[in-house]
């Protein structure tokens, strides 16, 4: 059987690997074993993650339309409801941009819903 000289092949395996891991601590990026299994972990979270940013911000966007729907004298809900009653399709993404930056506006929506 002919011999088969595989060493191009795992040193460019092994330097992608350590690449990835260039701004770990310790043996972390050094270490080829021990840098895999962080390289692993670190892109099982970033996944995981990429979901969570989703839901992160949701929350953030419903907690500022909360704290300016309450300066208002009504709650999130009620202000959700009457949107849904009115048929006004306005994304929580754009009604807290609505509450933060443009008040007036988001007054506005406050009278038309009640």
């Amino acid at each position: 059987m002919t011999r088969v000289k595989r060493g191009n092949v795992a040193r460019k395996r092994r330097k992608k690997i350590l690449k990835l891991a260039s701004g770990f601590r310790g043996a972390h990026s050094r270490l080829f074993r021990v840098a895999n299994q962080q390289v692993m972990k670190a892109l099982r979270y970033a996944y995981m993650d990429r979901n969570k940013r989703k839901r992160d911000f949701r929350a953030l966007w419903i907690a500022r339309i909360n704290a300016s729907a309450r300066l208002q004298g009504t709650t999130y809900s009620k202000l959700m409801g009457g949107l849904k009653k009115c048929n006004i399709i306005l994304n929580r993404k754009s009604l807290s941009q609505l509450a933060i930056y443009d008040q007036t506006a988001f007054t506005e929506i406050l009278k038309t819903i009640s």
